[in-house]
């Protein structure tokens, strides 16, 4: 079966530039998704081929490990691609899981996120719209976390 492809957006209550100063910043998904994820690892200078791990905390019940693989970034339009190495995920084992984030400013102090994934399942079943809902989920889930920070703490990544 082909890979399947849907997208989503949600709005966003910080600035487009702040949001992709932290979605650039791999590192400090610990501190600023605390609770949710643990550590990272990093291999790579963070351009094309960058290999990013979130160790996840297991009460957050969202697998153990989150691993990508950085394909394209574009600091001029906000748009980031990236190739799902390895993950645990209550919708199966992916064949291929290619996910593309994109914001746009929306006015002063917001922007849209909009979120483009392509994936396609190990055993070549299709997703069901409750499998595509938990993936939306689980990126816009992890998205308003670091909203949440960026609004407790105006004068970080300014």
């Amino acid at each position: 079966m082909a890979p399947v492809c849907f997208s989503d957006e949600r709005a966003v209550s910080v600035s487009a530039e702040r949001l992709w100063k932290v979605i650039l910043d791999v590192p400090a998904m610990a501190k600023v998704c605390a609770g949710f994820v643990d550590a990272v690892e990093v291999e790579g200078d963070g351009g094309p081929g960058t290999i990013n791990t979130l160790k996840l905390n297991p009460a957050a019940d969202a697998g153990s490990i989150y691993k990508t693989r950085l394909v394209a970034c574009d600091n001029a339009s906000y748009v980031i691609k990236s190739e799902v190495v390895e993950t645990q995920s209550k919708v199966g084992k992916f064949k291929s899981h290619i996910l593309e984030s994109k914001l746009e400013a929306a006015g002063a102090g917001s922007c849209v996120a909009k979120l483009k994934v392509e994936c396609e399942l190990e055993d070549g079943s299709s997703l069901s719209p409750e499998q595509e809902k938990m993936i939306v989920d689980g990126y816009f889930g992890m998205l308003q976390m670091i909203e949440a920070y960026l609004v407790a703490h105006p004068a970080e990544y300014a």
